[in-house]
């Protein structure tokens, strides 16, 4: 299945089809992307930290595959992950791109940032490695998806935008193309910086839209991005912030009133059946009948 489905990911990206992946960080959440048509999906760390009420630094490599995984199991459409700063220098990076190879996953990206990551990231405070180690984390990760699976997804994640400026960022995304990276990924600052780094760049870029961000980085409709060249667009919180508005609005009521009236029980009945076709509980039945519960 994981060879399958990374075939089926490059060749949406050799035919220059822009994808749209809404981050996910449980099943559940998967099987809803896929069932509203998209053709693959994404776990994003911030979104598996914050599941956990972490934040993304205290990941481990284990935790974040187990929950990609667990992922990539519950769907038929490939799924990437963000594989952080690597989880240590060249040696252990060479390690995650095998974990998540047999985790089932479609892809991953690496990122610049210094290893263990640190809490101050979320407050735009970048600690970023030399280039030239970053390159090797790259050439370490390209080696291992070409002895283990060719068609598995290497990004090159620079977050160099921010301090060292976009041809420092440009610079780094096509050292990481000379090595085998397969896209890149920086973090443009305005409108002007997002148009440029697609002419500059020697490889397919991917847009992360980052909802909720507070140093003013752009967003983009799907179309804009498309028309700028870009070849994929992350969706990084959206998923994660619909659900924690929803449940957080649900159980002030809850509170207050000892009710919940945003929802008829016509609508609980109707979405609970939907959350049962969703997670195939009818196939759970058959199996029950024609075995323990056979009359």
């Amino acid at each position: 299945m994981s060879f399958e489905r990374t075939n089926v990911l490059r060749e949406l990206i050799k035919s220059k089809t822009f994808l749209h992946l809404p981050s996910v960080y449980d099943p559940i959440g998967a099987r809803l992307v896929q069932q509203s048509g998209f053709e693959a999906t994404y776990v994003g760390g911030y979104v598996s930290g914050a599941s956990k009420a972490i934040t993304e630094p205290l990941l481990t490599l284990t935790e974040q595959v187990a929950i990609a995984s667990q992922v990539a199991l519950s769907v038929t459409i490939p799924v990437l992950a963000d594989a952080g700063a690597g989880f240590g220098e060249p040696l252990h990076t060479s390690r995650t791109v095998k974990e998540f190879i047999a985790g089932g996953l479609a892809g991953i990206h690496i990122e610049d940032q210094l290893f263990p990551k640190r809490a101050h990231y979320h407050k735009n405070m970048v600690h970023a490695i030399k280039s030239t180690e970053f390159i090797d984390k790259i050439k370490f990760a390209c080696k291992t998806r070409d002895e283990l699976d060719p068609n598995f997804l290497i990004i090159a994640r620079t977050d160099t935008c921010r301090e060292l400026g976009l041809e420092e960022a440009i610079s780094r995304i096509n050292l990481a193309a000379e090595v085998g990276a397969d896209m890149g990924l920086l973090f443009p600052r305005t409108n002007e910086e997002a148009v440029e780094a697609v002419h500059q760049s020697k490889i397919p870029l991917v847009y992360v839209q980052s909802r909720g961000n507070r140093d003013n980085r752009p967003l983009f409709s799907r179309n804009e991005l498309e028309d700028m060249g870009y070849a994929m667009c992350i969706d990084a919180q959206v998923m994660l912030l619909a659900s924690f508005d929803a449940q957080r609005r649900m159980l002030g009521e809850l509170k207050e009133t000892g009710d919940f009236s945003l929802l008829s029980q016509e609508n609980n009945i109707q979405i609970r059946q939907e959350i049962e076709d969703i997670i195939n509980l009818e196939e759970y039945y058959n199996i029950e009948k024609s075995t323990v519960e056979k009359q």
